[in-house]
């Protein structure tokens, strides 16, 4: 269902029909199991049922499925089906060097933020920030971002240090509504979770669809990052979703290949 702003949108510029399939039903499902007060381990309806549900091919159903198991929402069995997630019992992924996107293998996954990481681990940490501003969303962000075409958004690009040495050029993008302390706020030496944590209401992120590259850095990539050899770039793209499930920040964060390593374990 759409959101209370985004039934303010002129007809046609984000109709539900922008969407791909499988991401509608999956926003469909996502509101009615909200409504419906399930319970974290609750059974949901065979795949075959949840097709005739929402009148759609069982290949679109499970992508839809696919889709918010990725967020954390459900998870499945291969002999009992699909249920609602229990806090910890998903995948679980861990990286040497801070990300955006890591955990105790043994607790599950979790979204935690590089200054997170360094305070965890005792390392000093600065940034230097590339530029910051709010500008409007463009359509493509819009759709990744569940907002309007032309909503306001917060763009900042840094560079990230970890006990003196650079590790990481990061660009993030993230609706102003849901954090406006964010256009406020002086990323040289704040945190950008823990300003998410201080809006109102908190923005807390839960969950996020991580992917990671590796591939040559481009000529400004190789002098923001300090690289004068063969030294390849991990890109690692996340969209992270608050604890109301909603996209709350879409970050491409590209890592010195020798300053980062990421891990992961999977479970089914």
């Amino acid at each position: 269902m759409p959101t209370a702003h985004e039934s303010h949108l002129p007809r046609g510029l984000l109709s539900d029909d922008a969407l791909p399939l499988y991401l509608r039903i999956a926003a469909r499902l996502a509101d009615d199991i909200a409504a419906g007060g399930a319970r974290d381990g609750d059974r949901l309806p065979s795949e075959r049922a949840l097709a005739a549900r929402y009148d759609v091919s069982r290949v679109t159903m499970r992508s839809a499925l696919g889709e918010l198991a990725a967020r954390g929402m459900i998870e499945s069995s291969a002999a009992r089906g699909w249920f609602l997630a229990a806090a910890g019992a998903t995948g679980a992924t861990d990286s040497q060097a801070p990300s955006a996107f890591a955990s105790d293998p043994a607790q599950g996954h979790t979204v935690r933020g590089f200054a997170d990481y360094a305070r965890e681990h005792h390392l000093p940490t600065h940034a230097k920030v590339l530029y910051s501003k709010v500008r409007p969303a463009t359509v493509q962000e819009a759709e990744r971002l569940r907002v309007g075409p032309g909503a306001a958004l917060f763009e900042m690009r840094r560079l990230r240090y970890l006990d003196g040495l650079v590790v990481v050029v990061e660009h993030n993008r993230l609706p102003l509504a849901l954090c406006p302390l964010l256009s406020e706020t002086d990323f040289t030496t704040d945190s950008l979770f823990a300003t998410l944590r201080r809006a109102t209401p908190p923005q807390l992120p839960r969950v996020a669809a991580y992917s990671v590259e590796a591939r040559q850095p481009d000529g400004e990539e190789r002098e923001l990052l300090e690289i004068d050899d063969g030294t390849p770039v991990l890109v690692a793209t996340q969209l992270a979703f608050n604890q109301d499930s909603r996209p709350l920040e879409l970050t491409v964060a590209t890592y010195r290949g020798d300053r980062y390593r990421f891990q992961g374990s999977i479970t089914d």
